[in-house]
């Protein structure tokens, strides 16, 4: 039976994740709500809230977990050839709303959307009052063409969604998301659930164990910088595939 977290709970009351074992997909407990304190709490476990519109909030931690190393995502020769050609600037948290409402916009033949009005304002919050919710943008000009956004605690960045307006705009914002988060020696970026797109981007599939391992070890050590705002040189595709072979290059070392 799965847990029923109540409103008046602790922030921190959550089953320990080992219990969504129980379920095939991941699922740890319903109810609660998105409070700052309990969305904080909530992703130091390892646990997300992911829920459609008429459902309980449903809080998740998945076997295995979808990761990204800031400082070895791949890029195919397309998206370099893309990378050094684009005329486009990125920023970070120039624009959280903005992406967050993109990212929440039907996708292809979709009618409706996981990223409901209250999600939008949880998330909205741990941006503007506790500084913990992050975006990147890519411009066109004056005129939003890529983002995504996620929570930044300790050394790992939780992303959790993307949108592209032209082609390989969520790509070239990933190669240079993990430039950015490389050089604060963030430690990982999880993204959660796999999908074809991740994992050509070099995403790793990790047990539930060592996720929460390496995760109880990043989650509490806070970076020598802040996120924000982006590197100048990160900020145009080209200065971002540069960064990103040498940051590739020092890994080898």
């Amino acid at each position: 039976m799965i847990p029923m977290l109540q409103p008046d709970d602790p922030p921190d009351h959550f089953p320990d994740p080992a219990r969504a074992l129980r379920h095939p997909d991941g699922l740890l407990a319903f109810g609660g709500d998105l409070s700052a304190e309990r969305l904080v709490a909530a992703y130091q476990r390892g646990i997300f809230p992911w829920y459609n519109e008429g459902d309980p909030i449903l809080w998740w931690s998945p076997d295995p977990r979808t990761v990204l190393l800031p400082a070895a995502i791949h890029r195919s020769r397309r998206l370099e050839r893309r990378m050094r050609q684009a005329r486009y600037r990125a920023s970070i948290d120039e624009a959280f709303d903005p992406v967050v409402h993109a990212c929440a916009e039907p996708r292809g033949t979709e009618s409706g959307t996981w990223l409901l009005p209250e999600m939008h304002a949880a998330y909205s919050r741990l941006h503007h009052s506790q500084g913990l919710a992050h975006s990147i943008e890519l411009w066109d000009g004056d005129h939003l063409v890529g983002g995504l956004y996620g929570i930044a605690l300790g050394r790992v960045f939780f992303g959790e969604s993307m949108f592209s307006r032209v082609p390989d705009a969520s790509k070239i914002l990933l190669v240079i998301l993990g430039c950015q988060l490389a050089r604060r020696d963030y430690r990982l970026i999880d993204a959660q659930v796999a999908s074809p797109h991740l994992l050509r981007m070099g995403a790793q599939l990790w047990p539930r164990p060592r996720f929460l391992q390496e995760l109880s070890r990043a989650v509490t050590d806070d970076p020598p910088l802040p996120l924000a705002p982006l590197d100048p040189d990160l900020s145009t595709p080209g200065g971002g595939l540069v960064a990103a072979r040498d940051i590739e290059q020092r890994c080898r070392l």
